[in-house]
Protein backbone atom coordinates (compact mmCIF):
# COMPACT_ATOMS: atom_id res chain seq x y z
CA UNK A 1 0.00 0.00 0.00
CA UNK A 2 1.72 3.55 -1.13
CA UNK A 3 1.65 6.57 1.24
CA UNK A 4 -0.80 7.76 -0.89
CA UNK A 5 -3.16 5.40 -0.39
CA UNK A 6 -2.89 5.21 2.84
CA UNK A 7 -3.25 9.14 3.73
CA UNK A 8 -7.15 9.13 1.92
CA UNK A 9 -7.87 5.87 3.92
CA UNK A 10 -6.93 7.68 6.96
CA UNK A 11 -9.31 10.80 5.32
CA UNK A 12 -12.31 7.90 5.47
CA UNK A 13 -11.74 6.25 8.96
CA UNK A 14 -13.64 8.84 10.63
CA UNK A 15 -16.80 8.30 8.50
CA UNK A 16 -16.37 4.78 9.39
CA UNK A 17 -15.67 5.52 12.80
CA UNK A 18 -19.07 6.35 14.16
CA UNK A 19 -20.89 2.85 12.86
CA UNK A 20 -18.17 1.00 14.78
CA UNK A 21 -18.35 -0.11 18.51
CA UNK A 22 -15.45 1.55 20.71
CA UNK A 23 -13.47 -1.02 20.64
CA UNK A 24 -13.88 -2.31 16.86
CA UNK A 25 -13.23 1.24 16.55
CA UNK A 26 -9.56 1.71 18.83
CA UNK A 27 -8.76 -1.67 17.04
CA UNK A 28 -9.34 -0.20 13.72
CA UNK A 29 -7.82 3.07 14.62
CA UNK A 30 -4.58 1.72 16.28
CA UNK A 31 -4.38 -0.95 12.95
CA UNK A 32 -4.23 1.86 10.55
CA UNK A 33 -1.89 4.15 12.49
CA UNK A 34 0.80 0.75 12.74
CA UNK A 35 0.34 0.35 8.84
CA UNK A 36 1.23 3.70 8.63
CA UNK A 37 4.35 3.51 10.47
CA UNK A 38 5.41 0.38 8.55
CA UNK A 39 5.05 1.85 5.23
CA UNK A 40 6.73 5.48 6.01
CA UNK A 41 10.28 5.43 4.52
CA UNK A 42 11.34 6.75 7.82
CA UNK A 43 9.52 5.34 10.62
CA UNK A 44 10.69 4.65 14.15
CA UNK A 45 8.15 1.62 14.48
CA UNK A 46 9.69 0.19 10.91
CA UNK A 47 13.19 0.53 11.98
CA UNK A 48 12.24 -1.52 15.57
CA UNK A 49 10.32 -4.03 13.65
CA UNK A 50 11.54 -4.53 10.40
CA UNK A 51 15.34 -3.04 9.25
CA UNK A 52 15.77 0.66 8.05
CA UNK A 53 19.27 2.68 6.87
CA UNK A 54 20.04 4.71 9.76
CA UNK A 55 19.85 7.62 7.80
CA UNK A 56 20.03 10.32 10.86
CA UNK A 57 23.27 8.72 11.64
CA UNK A 58 22.49 8.39 15.87
CA UNK A 59 26.01 7.14 17.00
CA UNK A 60 26.07 7.64 20.32
CA UNK A 61 29.93 8.42 20.91
CA UNK A 62 29.85 8.31 24.44
CA UNK A 63 28.00 4.93 24.66
CA UNK A 64 30.60 3.76 21.46
CA UNK A 65 33.91 5.05 23.78
CA UNK A 66 32.58 3.44 27.08
CA UNK A 67 31.83 0.05 25.05
CA UNK A 68 35.86 0.20 23.60
CA UNK A 69 37.21 1.37 26.83
CA UNK A 70 35.15 -1.42 28.83
CA UNK A 71 35.65 -4.03 26.92
CA UNK A 72 38.72 -4.04 24.44
CA UNK A 73 41.95 -4.24 26.20
CA UNK A 74 45.44 -3.43 25.73
CA UNK A 75 44.55 -1.67 22.75
CA UNK A 76 44.71 2.05 23.32
CA UNK A 77 45.92 3.55 20.22
CA UNK A 78 43.66 1.14 18.12
CA UNK A 79 40.50 2.76 20.42
CA UNK A 80 41.94 5.90 20.25
CA UNK A 81 42.69 6.17 16.35
CA UNK A 82 38.87 4.70 15.90
CA UNK A 83 36.81 6.75 17.69
CA UNK A 84 39.05 9.79 16.06
CA UNK A 85 38.17 8.51 12.56
CA UNK A 86 34.35 7.65 13.67
CA UNK A 87 33.87 11.08 14.86
CA UNK A 88 35.48 12.83 11.73
CA UNK A 89 33.19 10.68 9.28
CA UNK A 90 29.84 10.76 11.38
CA UNK A 91 30.19 14.40 12.01
CA UNK A 92 30.73 15.36 9.01
CA UNK A 93 27.27 16.05 7.22
CA UNK A 94 28.75 14.71 3.33
CA UNK A 95 32.15 13.23 3.58
CA UNK A 96 34.63 14.19 0.54
CA UNK A 97 35.50 9.87 0.87
CA UNK A 98 34.31 6.84 2.64
CA UNK A 99 35.67 6.13 5.90
CA UNK A 100 38.54 3.25 5.48
CA UNK A 101 40.29 1.87 8.09
CA UNK A 102 42.74 -1.35 7.96
CA UNK A 103 43.26 -3.12 11.34
CA UNK A 104 46.38 -4.80 12.03
CA UNK A 105 47.51 -7.52 14.63
CA UNK A 106 48.08 -10.47 15.90
CA UNK A 107 44.79 -12.93 16.06
CA UNK A 108 43.23 -13.00 19.32
CA UNK A 109 44.06 -8.94 19.53
CA UNK A 110 40.14 -7.38 19.64
CA UNK A 111 40.31 -6.85 15.35
CA UNK A 112 37.12 -8.56 15.01
CA UNK A 113 35.78 -7.92 18.36
CA UNK A 114 36.40 -3.87 18.03
CA UNK A 115 34.75 -3.96 14.27
CA UNK A 116 31.53 -5.43 15.96
CA UNK A 117 30.84 -3.00 18.11
CA UNK A 118 31.14 -0.44 15.49
CA UNK A 119 28.58 -2.43 13.50
CA UNK A 120 26.18 -2.86 16.83
CA UNK A 121 26.73 0.80 17.28
CA UNK A 122 26.54 2.19 14.25
CA UNK A 123 22.74 2.09 13.46
CA UNK A 124 19.24 2.42 15.11
CA UNK A 125 19.14 0.75 19.02
CA UNK A 126 17.39 -2.41 18.78
CA UNK A 127 16.89 -2.32 14.83
CA UNK A 128 18.33 -5.77 13.03
CA UNK A 129 21.65 -4.90 11.17
CA UNK A 130 22.03 -7.65 8.77
CA UNK A 131 20.91 -5.81 5.48
CA UNK A 132 23.37 -3.10 5.99
CA UNK A 133 26.70 -4.68 7.66
CA UNK A 134 28.12 -6.95 5.18
CA UNK A 135 31.25 -9.45 6.58
CA UNK A 136 33.35 -10.78 3.92
CA UNK A 137 35.63 -13.72 4.66
CA UNK A 138 38.60 -14.35 2.29
CA UNK A 139 38.42 -18.06 2.86
CA UNK A 140 34.62 -18.41 2.21
CA UNK A 141 33.62 -15.80 -0.22
CA UNK A 142 37.07 -15.72 -2.27
CA UNK A 143 38.53 -18.55 -1.84
CA UNK A 144 39.39 -19.65 -5.73
CA UNK A 145 42.28 -17.60 -7.18
CA UNK A 146 41.63 -18.39 -10.47
CA UNK A 147 37.73 -16.46 -10.29
CA UNK A 148 39.37 -13.26 -9.50
CA UNK A 149 37.69 -12.12 -12.19
CA UNK A 150 34.60 -13.20 -11.48
CA UNK A 151 34.86 -11.93 -7.73
CA UNK A 152 35.71 -8.43 -9.03
CA UNK A 153 32.93 -8.15 -10.75
CA UNK A 154 30.56 -9.80 -8.34
CA UNK A 155 32.20 -7.06 -5.39
CA UNK A 156 31.11 -3.79 -7.37
CA UNK A 157 27.54 -5.39 -7.86
CA UNK A 158 27.59 -5.85 -4.20
CA UNK A 159 29.17 -2.66 -2.84
CA UNK A 160 27.03 -0.53 -5.84
CA UNK A 161 24.01 -1.92 -4.89
CA UNK A 162 23.91 -2.19 -1.35
CA UNK A 163 25.35 1.41 -0.69
CA UNK A 164 22.75 2.63 -3.31
CA UNK A 165 19.92 1.61 -1.23
CA UNK A 166 21.92 2.30 2.29
CA UNK A 167 24.23 5.59 2.04
CA UNK A 168 25.77 4.38 5.76
CA UNK A 169 26.74 0.66 4.69
CA UNK A 170 29.24 -0.70 6.59
CA UNK A 171 31.94 -3.38 4.63
CA UNK A 172 34.02 -5.63 6.65
CA UNK A 173 36.74 -7.44 4.90
CA UNK A 174 38.74 -10.68 7.34
CA UNK A 175 41.40 -12.73 6.06
CA UNK A 176 43.17 -10.08 4.16
CA UNK A 177 46.30 -11.98 4.26
CA UNK A 178 44.28 -14.86 2.14
CA UNK A 179 42.98 -12.19 -0.16
CA UNK A 180 43.93 -13.10 -4.09
CA UNK A 181 46.35 -10.06 -4.97
CA UNK A 182 44.61 -7.66 -7.10
CA UNK A 183 40.97 -8.23 -5.95
CA UNK A 184 41.06 -5.99 -3.38
CA UNK A 185 41.52 -2.87 -6.38
CA UNK A 186 38.42 -3.70 -7.48
CA UNK A 187 36.77 -1.63 -5.19
CA UNK A 188 39.20 1.50 -5.66
CA UNK A 189 36.76 3.86 -7.35
CA UNK A 190 34.67 3.54 -4.49
CA UNK A 191 37.06 4.66 -2.19
CA UNK A 192 38.36 7.56 -3.77
CA UNK A 193 37.15 11.15 -3.64
CA UNK A 194 33.98 11.36 -5.90
CA UNK A 195 31.09 13.80 -5.48
CA UNK A 196 29.12 10.82 -7.01
CA UNK A 197 29.32 7.88 -9.53
CA UNK A 198 26.61 6.74 -11.64
CA UNK A 199 24.47 8.80 -9.23
CA UNK A 200 25.76 6.90 -6.31
CA UNK A 201 27.36 8.71 -3.28
CA UNK A 202 29.73 6.53 -1.61
CA UNK A 203 31.11 9.31 1.47
CA UNK A 204 28.88 7.93 4.19
CA UNK A 205 30.22 4.25 3.54
CA UNK A 206 32.58 3.04 6.10
CA UNK A 207 35.06 0.01 4.80
CA UNK A 208 37.24 -1.92 7.80
CA UNK A 209 39.75 -4.47 6.44
CA UNK A 210 40.98 -7.18 9.12
CA UNK A 211 44.60 -8.76 8.91
CA UNK A 212 47.13 -10.37 10.68
CA UNK A 213 49.80 -8.70 8.39
CA UNK A 214 51.89 -6.66 10.10
CA UNK A 215 51.55 -7.60 13.25
CA UNK A 216 55.10 -9.34 14.06
CA UNK A 217 56.59 -6.06 13.18
CA UNK A 218 53.97 -4.59 15.73
CA UNK A 219 55.42 -6.89 18.57
CA UNK A 220 59.17 -6.36 17.59
CA UNK A 221 58.19 -2.13 18.24
CA UNK A 222 56.44 -3.06 21.73
CA UNK A 223 59.01 -5.83 22.68
CA UNK A 224 61.62 -3.25 21.97
CA UNK A 225 59.86 -0.38 24.06
CA UNK A 226 59.67 -3.31 26.69
CA UNK A 227 63.11 -4.43 27.43
CA UNK A 228 64.24 -0.88 27.23
CA UNK A 229 61.27 0.18 30.38
CA UNK A 230 59.59 2.25 28.32
CA UNK A 231 55.41 2.62 28.53
CA UNK A 232 53.83 0.50 25.34
CA UNK A 233 51.42 3.61 25.60
CA UNK A 234 54.32 5.76 24.66
CA UNK A 235 54.98 3.72 21.29
CA UNK A 236 54.05 7.27 18.72
CA UNK A 237 50.94 6.06 16.66
CA UNK A 238 52.47 7.99 13.53
CA UNK A 239 55.59 5.13 13.66
CA UNK A 240 53.36 2.19 13.75
CA UNK A 241 51.22 3.39 11.06
CA UNK A 242 54.13 4.51 8.48
CA UNK A 243 55.95 1.15 9.21
CA UNK A 244 52.25 -0.57 8.64
CA UNK A 245 52.08 0.96 5.13
CA UNK A 246 54.82 0.01 4.08
CA UNK A 247 55.13 -3.21 5.30
CA UNK A 248 51.79 -4.83 3.63
CA UNK A 249 52.39 -3.33 0.58
CA UNK A 250 55.89 -4.75 0.21
CA UNK A 251 54.31 -8.45 1.80
CA UNK A 252 53.59 -11.22 -0.65
CA UNK A 253 51.14 -12.61 1.88
CA UNK A 254 49.32 -9.77 2.02
CA UNK A 255 45.84 -8.80 0.48
CA UNK A 256 47.23 -5.33 -0.14
CA UNK A 257 51.08 -6.32 -2.05
CA UNK A 258 51.46 -3.68 -4.03
CA UNK A 259 47.57 -2.20 -3.85
CA UNK A 260 46.33 0.78 -5.57
CA UNK A 261 44.99 1.06 -2.48
CA UNK A 262 48.31 2.03 -1.01
CA UNK A 263 49.36 3.79 -3.92
CA UNK A 264 46.76 6.32 -4.00
CA UNK A 265 46.21 6.89 -0.06
CA UNK A 266 42.91 5.61 0.10
CA UNK A 267 43.23 3.47 3.62
CA UNK A 268 42.57 6.76 6.13
CA UNK A 269 43.67 4.63 9.15
CA UNK A 270 46.59 2.18 9.65
CA UNK A 271 45.04 0.67 13.29
CA UNK A 272 47.94 -1.39 15.06
CA UNK A 273 46.72 -3.54 17.65
CA UNK A 274 49.45 -4.51 19.78
CA UNK A 275 50.15 -7.83 21.31
CA UNK A 276 48.61 -8.60 24.70
CA UNK A 277 50.50 -8.99 27.94
CA UNK A 278 49.33 -10.89 31.21
CA UNK A 279 47.38 -8.40 32.58
CA UNK A 280 45.41 -7.82 29.23
CA UNK A 281 44.86 -11.70 29.21
CA UNK A 282 43.40 -11.27 32.78
CA UNK A 283 40.89 -8.68 32.09
CA UNK A 284 39.82 -11.06 29.17
CA UNK A 285 39.38 -14.32 31.28
CA UNK A 286 37.65 -12.28 33.81
CA UNK A 287 34.80 -10.82 31.04
CA UNK A 288 34.40 -14.39 29.65
CA UNK A 289 33.35 -15.82 33.23
CA UNK A 290 31.19 -13.04 33.49
CA UNK A 291 29.86 -13.56 30.63
CA UNK A 292 29.20 -17.20 31.08
CA UNK A 293 27.68 -16.43 34.14
CA UNK A 294 30.30 -18.25 36.95
CA UNK A 295 31.73 -16.25 39.72
CA UNK A 296 35.22 -14.23 39.12
CA UNK A 297 37.36 -16.60 40.72
CA UNK A 298 40.89 -15.07 41.18
CA UNK A 299 42.83 -18.32 41.05
CA UNK A 300 41.11 -19.34 37.31
CA UNK A 301 41.94 -16.11 36.02
CA UNK A 302 45.72 -16.49 36.86
CA UNK A 303 45.94 -20.21 36.14
CA UNK A 304 44.32 -19.56 32.48
CA UNK A 305 46.18 -16.31 31.95
CA UNK A 306 49.59 -17.87 33.19
CA UNK A 307 48.96 -20.64 30.57
CA UNK A 308 48.56 -18.53 27.52
CA UNK A 309 51.57 -16.30 27.88
CA UNK A 310 54.08 -17.84 25.92
CA UNK A 311 56.19 -15.28 23.65
CA UNK A 312 58.99 -14.49 23.28
CA UNK A 313 59.94 -18.25 24.44
CA UNK A 314 62.85 -16.99 26.91
CA UNK A 315 61.11 -14.11 28.27
CA UNK A 316 57.48 -14.88 28.14
CA UNK A 317 55.52 -11.51 27.65
CA UNK A 318 52.89 -11.43 25.80
CA UNK A 319 49.88 -14.17 24.20
CA UNK A 320 50.79 -15.56 20.65
CA UNK A 321 46.91 -16.37 20.67
CA UNK A 322 45.94 -13.06 22.30
CA UNK A 323 42.38 -13.77 24.00
CA UNK A 324 41.17 -16.46 21.33
CA UNK A 325 41.25 -19.39 22.97
CA UNK A 326 39.95 -18.05 26.37
CA UNK A 327 36.19 -19.17 25.87
CA UNK A 328 37.28 -22.62 25.54
CA UNK A 329 40.02 -22.62 28.16
CA UNK A 330 37.03 -21.34 30.49
CA UNK A 331 34.95 -24.17 29.67
CA UNK A 332 37.51 -26.63 30.05
CA UNK A 333 38.05 -24.85 33.78
CA UNK A 334 34.80 -24.72 35.39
Amino acid sequence: MKPLSLGVFFLLVPTLVPALDPLSASLLMGGAAVTWQLFSPHSWLKCRLLECCNVKDTLNFSVVKMDLERKVFGQHLAVQLVLRALNANIHSKRPKKPLVMSFHGWTGTGKTFLSSIIAENLYQPGAPRRRFVHHFNTVLHFPHASRVHLYKEQLQNWIRGNVSACPRSLFIFSEMDQMPHGLIDSITPFLGYHEEIDGVYYGKAIFIFLNNAGGDKITEIALDYWRRSKRREDIPVKELQDLLSKEIFRNTNSGFFQSQLIQKNLIDYFIPFLPLEYKHVKECVREELRAQGHPEDEGIITEIASSMIDYPSEEDIYSSKGCKTVASRVILSI
